[in-house]
């Protein structure tokens, strides 16, 4: 009796890296979400490690606007987990606005590089967290009735100061999280990824 080894058959669908997108971004929300938690805070304020991975996530697959809001809406439910503060169903609304802002701010048809070097996390980062952290506080403000001056002197800082650090932490890790990637970055708007 013949011995037949089974033929190994292999099917090619043309969408191999579809939903790398989505593994990516979950991946980098997920180390913000760890990184959130065991950040220790300098004079009460700490990088928002999730706002930070989710506009990296932005600039490095530049999704469709309502994919970004998918990704702002989870990373929103993630700050709500993790939340320190006294009003955290917040995240839920200033997530989705600070992603969408970093996604029309990288999806802008002009160049942003000094060099060889390309700011669009940077920035993308700074105006994502801004808009994130000040929606966040407007609303905190107004819900919970907070004076003017603890919105001007006591959250408006913390805002600012966040983005700074959320805009270094993003250009920083840029350049090895595409090298990981196999230099994925660069791609134009939803190239390589199907609706």
């Amino acid at each position: 009796m013949e011995n037949k080894q089974p033929e190994m058959v292999t099917i090619t669908t043309g969408q191999e890296g579809r939903f790398r997108w989505a593994a990516v971004s979950a991946m980098l929300l997920a180390i913000g979400a760890i990184l959130r938690l065991v950040s220790p805070s300098i004079a009460g304020v700490s990088p928002n490690w999730i706002i930070a991975m989710y506009c990296l996530a932005i600039v490095l697959f530049r999704p469709s606007i309502g994919r970004a809001m998918s990704i702002g809406l989870v990373a929103g439910a993630l700050c709500l987990a993790t939340s320190k503060s006294v009003f955290p169903y917040g995240n839920l609304i200033s997530e989705p606005i600070g992603a969408l802002v970093c996604a029309l701010i990288v999806s802008l048809p002009f160049n942003m590089k000094v060099g060889r070097m390309d700011l669009r996390p940077a920035v993308g980062a700074l105006c994502g967290t801004l808009a994130s952290g000040l929606t966040f506080i407007t609303l905190a403000k107004l819900i919970l009735g907070l004076p003017l001056k603890v919105y001007l002197y006591g959250m408006m800082p913390v805002v600012f100061t966040v983005a700074a650090a959320n805009t270094v932490i993003a250009q920083a890790l840029y350049y090895p999280v595409t090298a990981l990637l196999g230099g994925m970055h660069g791609k134009s708007k939803e190239e390589g990824i199907s609706k």
